[in-house]
């Protein structure tokens, strides 16, 4: 009881940060993300009863709690897109996707394996888990909320890359899954993989996201004319998008994530400018941020808790190199030939944050199969997320200020 009235305080108090931390570090060169790291670090740096954070001991509880994290956080960036889906307009997030997310996997995989010793399949989860853009942890460098505005190139970039991408890396980490199975021939993993874990379920996560999301938009627009709808109940719809399209593709075994991400826009593009997105969004976007500071004040109770003590100097020098070197190059690079230049294509390229879905992937793959060292891929994975949200996090909001003074338009960014 005494741990239990413990963590009702230590919600609380996370509630009200929540609440109040967004706004009081709008100007200033920190996220709050950061101090939520801080503080878990510095909770159980104290002689309190809390529960053991690291998610080795606990993986199925990190895993359901970074999955539903991370659905919720699909939605909410779903829904604030204001520019509606078409193959020229979302080319962007579509080439970070296809180009910049896959050659990051392969690159990082070789770099893991030549250089970090670890064997192929471990590289390559390694790879898959931490070559995303995360939804969750990257709010600072993404659109405003629907209708504001706030859609320039940059923004709109990096918030479609993180809708799409947790999905689209899915295969990889299956892919890894079965490499892992030395008693399966390869030729037959890789084939199961091809037309299972890659066309048959990115093909069904995206009918199955548009279908559930194609419904609910009737049920959300049309059904409100026979049957009135309190405007408080508009934020139950937004969890209704999450729960319902994400169980369902689940159950016909295609990726829930991006299922989620599809239904979100769906239902976005049908009355773009009803109230009813504002509410969905916003309702989202309070349960996800309550997550967020939930899973950062146990990650930073599990840095001090020893989470990095089998990280080794070399897969220290790998987080390094994905976060300054691999991601920026390989992203500006592949952004050629778009029409994006100078800081926009850095930013863009730049701005590669990694956070709960990394953290959800090895929670994922570590019960799926038998991976080398997981003590070690827990240290590397955690050092590479923290190393992202110090980094990104502090950088940020000087770097989207300025490209807002250097590139500020009279006309809507989405028309861009």
């Amino acid at each position: 009881m005494e741990s239990y009235n413990l963590w009702l305080i230590i919600v609380a108090l996370a509630i009200l940060a929540v609440a109040w931390l967004p706004s009081l570090l709008k100007d200033y060169a920190v996220s709050y993300p950061i101090l939520f790291v801080l503080g878990g670090w510095l909770l159980y740096q104290l002689p309190l009863s809390l529960p053991d954070p690291l998610p080795l001991d606990h993986p199925q509880l990190t895993t359901h709690l970074t999955e539903l994290c991370v659905t919720i956080a699909l939605t909410g960036t779903g829904l604030k897109i204001d520019r509606r889906f078409n193959w020229r307009g979302w080319r962007l997030p579509i080439r970070l996707i296809w180009l910049t997310m896959v050659v990051t996997i392969i690159l990082f995989a070789l770099l893991a394996w030549g250089l970090g010793d670890w064997n192929a399949a471990t590289a390559l989860l390694l790879a898959a888990s931490l070559a995303p853009t995360d939804p969750v942890l990257a709010g600072d460098v993404q659109v405003g909320d629907p209708n504001e505005g706030q859609e320039d190139v940059v923004r709109f970039a990096l918030t479609a890359e993180a809708g799409l991408n947790d999905g689209m890396a899915f295969p990889f980490v299956y892919l890894a899954i079965a490499i892992a199975h030395p008693t399966i021939p390869l030729n037959e993993s890789l084939t199961h993989w091809v037309l299972y874990d890659l066309l048959y379920r990115v093909g069904v996560g995206v009918l199955a996201g548009w279908l559930t999301g194609r419904l609910l938009s009737y049920m959300i627009f049309e059904l409100p004319q026979r049957i009135s709808i309190k405007t408080t109940a508009y934020g139950f719809v937004a969890l209704a998008i999450t729960l319902i399209s994400y169980g369902i593709t689940e159950l016909i075994h295609g990726y829930g994530f991006l299922a989620v991400f599809v239904a979100a826009i769906t239902v976005r593009n049908r009355e773009r400018t009803h109230e009813y997105h504002t509410y969905m969004h916003a309702f989202s976007d309070q349960i996800e941020r309550l997550l967020v500071a939930l899973l950062l004040i146990l990650f930073g109770g599990a840095i001090g808790s020893g989470l990095l003590h089998s990280l080794t100097l070399v897969d220290a020098i790998l987080g390094l190199l994905l976060v300054f070197a691999i991601r920026p190059l390989i992203g500006w690079l592949t952004l050629a030939g778009t029409g994006v230049h100078g800081l926009k294509r850095w930013t863009i390229a730049s701005f590669g944050i990694r956070g709960i879905g990394s953290l959800f992937y090895i929670a994922f793959a570590l019960q799926e199969a038998s991976f080398m060292n997981p003590e070690r891929i827990w240290s590397l994975t955690g050092w590479t997320v923290l190393l992202s949200v110090f980094v990104h996090g502090i950088l940020s909001t000087p770097v989207m200020n300025r490209i807002d003074r250097r590139f500020r338009r009279s006309t809507p960014a989405r028309s861009q």
